[in-house]
């Protein structure tokens, strides 16, 4: 890739950003406005993925391997985010020194660290990476750092898009004989009911582009599938979601409750749940999965007939281990943000991250975020939506009123423990009390 001249751009340290936008985190290295072919609004170009080469326990090596083979063998056009010292060494050994462009990045998040490394560490790797996204010049970000970490920056660094109240983590499940989408698997541990109806958005407008599906199915995971079994939340979540939604957005097909022994049965597209119980059903596939694999290898090993089976059995055995290699499906995907964001797994190899490119350029050429944005309805208002009650103050009687014209509210000032001259006052005045007052 041709580079600028020296004299078209100020000189930039490693690990800091092109002094021509001081204070402007993730400014591509050596002076580069907008790298050729990144995301456009009118989309004629191809789409740009950012990857954060500092993410992920076999970080920078493994994700810039995988990022060049995308680059390399896929057409995927990648900027790697990092220190750039570094990344351009190991990007020499691989023979791809002015191949890849490299945007500076100071800082990076450990795999240990949570959601406040995301204030701690404003000019971390994926934090450039989310601020090249909002800014035009990626389409896409993929990272394998910490999930909560990279969760708590995107949402930071891209906001919601309107009406979305909490993203949702969508991964794909390897059932047969098509794929199912679960979300939440951890972005948002306590949700309220009302945010899984807009998981089921979010993951049907995922299964539409990713995996072809025309009219998803949803179901919602709880521990029985007779519509009042489970909890109060799943109740009132299932509840929500066989009625119709609010502010125009589409309608869902809902089939129903699903138990997790379904989840890998494949009879639904969709299957939404909070990001508590997600998570731990997702965990739980993948031990079990391991095991079962792990199980089968010893079997079909252990003796001399139990070989010449497998022999004859192989192309049935490679198409299962394909359908269970988590490496070729990428990562999840981090929906219901103004970008796409794709977390893979945190021991990601070269492979893993190449499809976690090829992911994320796919859901950037199928503009999720457009039809996630269609989907919750036209010119829908960001906040709480319409399924949030809210009770009506009460009269001077006792009785509720509307809350109108006829009532405001009159603001009491609130009382410290000190007075005026220093002296404690009782502990009693210490609180704010709020009254409705007439005016009629």
């Amino acid at each position: 890739m041709a580079q600028d001249s020296p004299a078209r751009r100020s000189p930039a340290r490693d690990g800091e950003a092109d002094p021509g936008r001081a204070g402007d985190p993730g400014r591509p290295a050596d002076g580069a406005a907008r790298p050729d072919g990144a995301a456009r609004p009118d989309g004629a170009a191809a789409p740009v993925i950012a990857v954060d080469a500092m993410g992920g326990d076999h970080a920078p090596g493994e994700i810039v391997a995988g990022a060049l083979a995308a680059q390399r063998e896929h057409g995927v056009r990648v900027l790697l985010t990092g220190p750039a010292a570094r990344l351009r060494q190991v990007l020499g050994g691989l023979d791809a020194i002015n191949e890849v462009q490299v945007v500076p990045a100071e800082d990076n998040l450990a795999m240990d660290e949570g959601a406040l490394a995301s204030l701690r560490r404003p000019r971390s790797s994926v934090a450039v990476a989310c601020q090249l996204v909002r800014r035009g010049d990626a389409a896409a970000v993929v990272s394998a750092g910490s999930t909560g970490g990279i969760v708590a920056t995107a949402r930071l660094r891209l906001r919601s898009l309107p009406g979305v109240l909490r993203p949702g983590l969508a991964v794909v499940l390897p059932t047969r004989p098509g794929r199912t989408v679960l979300i939440d698997a951890g972005a948002t541990a306590d949700p309220k009911p009302e945010m899984l109806v807009q998981f089921g958005q979010l993951g049907v407008a995922y299964a539409q582009t990713a995996l072809g599906v025309p009219a998803p199915q949803v179901g919602l995971l709880t521990i029985g599938t007779e519509p009042g079994k489970g909890n109060k939340f799943t109740r009132r979540a299932h509840e929500l979601l066989a009625s119709d939604p609010p502010h125009g957005a589409l309608p869902l097909s809902f089939a129903g409750n699903v138990e997790g022994g379904d989840l890998l049965a494949g009879q639904l597209d969709v299957i939404v749940t909070d990001g508590f119980t997600g998570n731990v059903a997702l965990k739980t596939l993948e031990g079990s999965i391991r095991f079962a694999a792990a199980e089968l290898r010893a079997a079909v090993t252990g003796t001399r007939t139990a070989r010449v089976g497998a022999f004859l059995q192989r192309r049935g055995l490679r198409e299962l281990a394909g359908r269970l290699d988590a490496e070729s499906y990428g990562g999840a995907v981090l929906l219901g943000l103004g970008g796409t964001v794709v977390i893979a797994h945190g021991a990601s190899t070269a492979r893993a991250v190449t499809s976690a490119c090829l992911l994320a350029a796919d859901l950037a050429r199928g503009e999720i975020t457009e039809k996630i944005t269609q989907r919750l309805g036209p010119g829908r208002p960001a906040g709480r939506g319409a399924h949030f009650l809210r009770r009506p103050l009460p009269g001077p009687s006792g009785r509720a009123r509307a809350c109108g014209a006829a009532y405001r509210l009159k603001s009491w000032p609130i009382q410290s423990r000190f007075s005026r001259s220093g002296c404690m006052t009782p502990s009693s005045r210490r609180s704010a009390r709020i009254s409705a007052e007439s005016t009629r």
